[in-house]
């Protein structure tokens, strides 16, 4: 606990999503809230946003517009024409989209109420893309192209770096030299620069910060952060700034340009608790140390850089174990103007409106990757490769703490993979405890997710997931040390989507050494996929090779070469590299994209794959049914499904259901008025249905007493073999009784086994 607390000021600055708070302040306020700081958060991305996004500040826009001399497009003009009806319809259209005022949809759609410029001339079918979403969303699609539309129009004139996600990418992608961002940082800042000031110095003099952090997740957030810090710096020269984020943690591992702690004070790399803790208890007591003519405890710093004395970057690392996962705390919201957000549609894609559209907490499950082998991952940074996992309680309890916090039940869990039993663990705890939550995540396709997995994490809550199926090729998915097969992904993909689970596939082309013909045969796996149905929604991502990476840190051992950049002072991330025995890439992208958004509309997917591209491709030589093939068992379901059961006697029984009721009947036998047949009957009363199970009267008592140990709070541990130990003697036996129509009945109605 400090001594006298320091006053911290986290900022995320823009621009991050604008539906749902990034979560790195939320997280580190959490942490250090706990530990007696007085800490403040704030998202000037958002803030950025609706002040930018007003009625005054669309004057502001329109009044410089005309005042300057800018080369306008024609668009521009049209929408200068425009600008009374832009300034009348901004504020409806924001409260709309922070769903204020939901009544205003059918007016978007069918009132022609938005001014319409350039992103309105592509329009998809909304009728085919949303007549079965509501109007509603077709309206949330419309507002977010006509806040496109003026962003553009800010990019065109007002503020060339800006766009809705992302301010001044170029100026930090691929930058090993700091003179570009340091030339930008020294003009004067344009109006949108001006815009982020003023709410940065509203909050200076409301916080009175002695320390601002900024958390800096990618390019995009960090000319503002500089920017911001560079602001600080002249309006409180005693305050300290702190960097942090993915950005750093991956781009600025070797940094050596002085210049940057002109604006940075500190910069820190991965996990942010313990070297900002570490950081802030020496700036707490340095000049007590120093009083007592003692070393002022900097040599205690835990991964991170600052400038010295005599005015090199000096890099300190004090080996301090880092903060466990299960210790960092509950993400802290408070702050953070939540019912502000906005909830866009950018492109018809399923899996990316849960990226864009509604509120969803951020937490994880998991510290790192189980797996940690993917030779195109940054396996060798922490935040990766230092797998740690937190109890089930541990993780429902921060859940219910955030439910109760935000009012929202929706949760993103932003592991890089989500380890299958941890997550079995949690969606048992959810039950038992009876959380009821929506969530989804990311995952490896791999073979631990049974389909009696994917209907456990469905009644949990589970809404979608998200995978990497990369390249659909299985000697490229063994080059890339995957971990799975094609056949293994169709299987586990099925799984998902017949618990009612949403399933987007991330995809990957350009991988070294891949051949034209293992692309087209990668798009004809993808078809098949799309048209068995088991995957709904998917993105192509061109193979980038990273400094971090195993194909990075040896190109060698993947038959490519490492071309530059040649390495600078400041950013080292991307590689540029020559791939002799693979093909053009470049020239695929365009064909696979178009035809990846057809196959998730259900439109040509009969088509060949030389319809998608504009040059000659090679046949696929992948198989029609492959697909097909990997999802068919040998004999019925019910058999094999039956036949597996009794091959696992160590899995736990799990019943989704309720209780039942029992009650026995007697009736004459076929044909036998003299002879009784009693039979036991078992009623289930469920959610959306009413069923029977019929079955002898010795078994019914014992299953009766089954499943209503099982339905008891969840906590019953029932392994399938204790059940056969425990079967009754003169019923059978045990393996004809798995293949019985009553146990058939149940494992489809949710008896799994996990």
């Amino acid at each position: 606990m400090p001594t006298s607390p320091l006053r911290l000021l986290l900022l995320t600055p823009p621009l991050t999503q604008l539906n749902t708070p990034y979560p790195a302040t939320a997280y580190i306020k959490g942490f250090l809230g706990g530990r007696g700081y007085q800490v403040r958060q704030a998202d000037l991305s958002l803030e950025l946003v609706l002040r930018l996004f007003s009625k005054a500040g669309l004057a502001r826009i329109f009044n410089q517009i005309e005042a300057g001399d800018y080369h306008l497009s024609d668009n521009a003009r049209r929408m200068l024409r425009l600008r009374h009806r832009y300034e009348a319809t901004i504020g409806p259209a924001i409260r709309f989209l922070q769903n204020r005022d939901l009544t205003l949809a059918a007016r978007i759609c069918h009132g022609r109420f938005l001014p319409e410029a350039s992103r309105f001339d592509n329009v998809a079918d909304l009728e085919a893309a949303f007549g079965t979403m509501g109007l509603t969303d077709q309206a949330r699609h419309l507002a977010t192209l006509y806040l496109e539309d003026l962003a553009d129009l800010v990019k065109e004139t007002v503020g060339p770096q800006f766009g809705l996600s992302r301010y001044a990418e170029s100026l930090a992608m691929s930058a090993t030299h700091f003179d570009p961002l340091h030339e930008a940082l020294q003009a004067a800042p344009n109006l949108v620069d001006t815009l982020l000031l003023e709410l940065l110095d509203e909050l200076l003099a409301e916080v009175q910060p002695d320390i601002v952090g900024f958390t800096v997740p990618f390019p995009g957030n960090l000319y503002a952060a500089l920017r911001l810090a560079r602001r600080t710096k002249e309006v409180s020269p005693q305050t300290v700034t702190v960097m942090g984020g993915g950005y750093p943690n991956t781009e600025l591992r070797g940094l050596k340009e002085p210049r940057f702690f002109d604006y940075i004070d500190y910069l820190t790399l991965d996990d942010g608790e313990g070297p900002w803790l570490r950081l802030f208890e020496y700036l707490q007591h340095k000049n007590e140390h120093r009083a007592e003519k003692q070393m002022d405890g900097r040599e205690l710093l835990q991964r991170t850089f600052l400038r010295n004395e005599a005015g090199q970057v000096e890099y300190i690392n004090h080996p301090h174990p880092d903060v466990p996962h299960p210790e960092v705390g509950t993400p802290d919201y408070s702050d953070l103007k939540l019912g502000d957000y906005l909830s866009v549609i950018e492109v018809l894609n399923p899996m990316h409106r849960l990226w864009s559209d509604g509120r969803w907490n951020k937490l994880t499950v998991a510290h790192g990757c189980y797996w940690k082998r993917c030779s195109f991952c940054d396996v060798t940074l922490d935040y990766i490769g230092r797998y740690e996992a937190a109890p089930a309680t541990l993780l429902v309890d921060r859940i219910e703490q955030l439910v109760a916090q935000t009012g929202q039940t929706g949760f993103h869990f932003v592991d890089e993979a989500a380890p299958p039993l941890a997550l079995r663990d949690l969606a048992i705890e959810l039950l038992r405890r009876r959380v009821s939550i929506s969530w989804w995540g990311n995952i490896r396709f791999e073979k631990t997710f049974t389909p009696d997995l994917c209907r456990l994490l469905a009644a949990s809550g589970c809404i979608a997931i998200s995978g990497g199926l990369e390249v659909a090729s299985d000697r490229l998915l063994a080059l890339m040390e995957k971990g799975v097969t094609i056949a293994q992904v169709a299987r586990v993909t099925q799984g998902f989507t017949q618990a009612g689970v949403l399933v987007h596939a991330y995809l990957m082309y350009g991988f070294p050494t891949q051949t034209a013909q293992e692309t087209v045969d990668s798009l004809e796996v993808v078809r098949q996929l799309f048209e068995a149905g088991i995957v709904q929604s998917g993105y192509w991502h061109r193979f980038s090779m990273t400094a971090h990476s195993p194909v990075g840190k040896n190109p060698a051992k993947y038959q490519v070469a490492a071309i530059g950049p040649e390495p600078g002072p400041f950013a080292w991330n991307d590689l540029w590299h020559d791939d002799p025995l693979g093909t053009d890439h470049e020239s695929f992208g365009p064909g696979l994209a178009k035809s990846l958004y057809n196959y998730m509309h259900g439109v040509a997917l009969r088509e060949p794959l030389s319809f998608w591209f504009d040059f000659k491709v090679p046949r696929p030589t992948v198989p029609r049914q492959l697909i097909q093939q990997a999802l068919s068992e040998p004999g019925s379901q019910k058999s094999a499904a039956a036949k597996s059961d009794f091959t696992q006697p160590n899995r736990r029984l799990f019943w989704l259901g309720n209780a039942p009721e029992l009650r026995l009947d007697t009736q004459a036998a076929a044909g036998r008025q003299d002879k009784k047949a009693t039979r036991a009957v078992l009623t289930f009363y469920e959610q959306a249905e009413d069923f029977e199970v019929k079955t002898t009267e010795a078994i019914g008592p014992w299953l009766h007493q089954l499943l209503t140990k099982l339905s008891a709070g969840y906590e019953t541990k029932i392994l399938l073999k204790e059940a056969a130990a425990d079967f009754p003697a003169g019923a059978g036996r045990w393996e004809d009784f798995l293949q019985s129509p009553a146990w058939q009945q149940l494992r489809e109605k949710g008896l799994l086994l996990l």
